[in-house]
């Protein structure tokens, strides 16, 4: 038997020696989720002791983690925008740095009181269901080629109460896509293929493949997106699409031959431009 501060320090140190980037905070994480503690009861009763079931729990999940499962997929969920989200093998995980697309498109949605929003790609939901949540007059599609991820998105969108303003469609980017947004949104997949091999295990192992390969240069998303984005637009509506690092000069030239404005390029909190805005000129 030990106690839930034994135990957080023990596995923060397995998980240190195996090299993991967070061995700390992994550890608290997955002990107070295999004991269910409280905040407050993670400081205010470190030496509770764990039960056997509670131990074996937490025996699984460090051997999970240190195959290098992440953190999200063995508990089966993610925080993002403070909203919790279910993540499953169908679906990326979403990641803090996806946030700065949430950020400029709260401030481009400003003074719209009803936006129609579309969120291409859409996985486990995140992008559009952080919108609807902040956003009480606003209503969208997510749109995505998984079927499974379509039905991790539903499940979300009903558990965070936002169901009534959000639709999943299975569609091939715009394909089964009908009428006009006031902003879509998209976090494509944008890893060159040749990549993929040398990516991280969390990622290149449970990432879906579909939400990763970008191509032979990574840009085979955003050729398409900016071809078929102007038909799905009102007058006025913007783009507000994920890069990856060093992507940002190609994207916009990218869009910029398909007769868009880039009016801006917003980094994340690591100074990696993430974030890049689009618009179709007013005649």
């Amino acid at each position: 038997m030990t106690t839930r501060d034994h135990a957080m320090r023990l596995l923060g140190h397995r998980l240190k020696q195996a090299g993991l980037a967070t061995p700390d905070l992994d550890a608290r994480i997955l002990v107070q989720a295999a004991t269910g503690a409280s905040d407050i009861e993670m400081i205010r009763e470190p030496g509770t002791l764990l039960t056997q079931a509670e131990e074996k729990r937490l025996g699984e999940w460090e051997r999970r983690r240190l195959a290098r499962e992440p953190v999200s997929r063995i508990l089966g969920s993610r925080e993002f925008w403070g909203l919790t989200f279910a993540v499953t093998a169908e679906t990326l995980d979403p990641r803090p740095d996806s946030e700065t697309l949430i950020e400029t498109a709260l401030d481009l949605l400003k003074g719209i009181p009803a936006p129609r929003l579309l969120d291409l790609g859409t996985g486990t939901g995140c992008l559009l269901l952080a919108l609807l949540h902040e956003c009480p007059g606003a209503s969208g599609i997510g749109a995505d080629l998984s079927a499974g991820a379509l039905a991790v998105a539903a499940s979300n969108a009903a558990a965070l109460g936002l169901d009534a303003r959000a639709q999943f469609i299975e569609s091939e980017w715009t394909a089964a896509v009908e009428g006009r947004f006031d902003l879509v949104i998209s976090n494509p997949p944008y890893i060159p293929h040749g990549d993929i091999e040398g990516l991280d295990e969390e990622v290149r192992l449970h990432d879906p493949m579909l939400a990763l390969d970008g191509g032979a240069d990574g840009l085979d998303a955003y050729r398409a997106l900016a071809g078929l984005l102007p038909d799905h637009l009102t007058h006025g509506g913007q783009v507000v699409i994920e890069l990856g690092a060093g992507q940002a000069a190609e994207v916009t030239a990218i869009f910029e031959a398909a007769g868009f404005g880039v009016s801006r390029v917003v980094s994340d909190l690591g100074g990696v431009p993430r974030a890049l805005v689009a618009h179709m000129p007013r005649v």
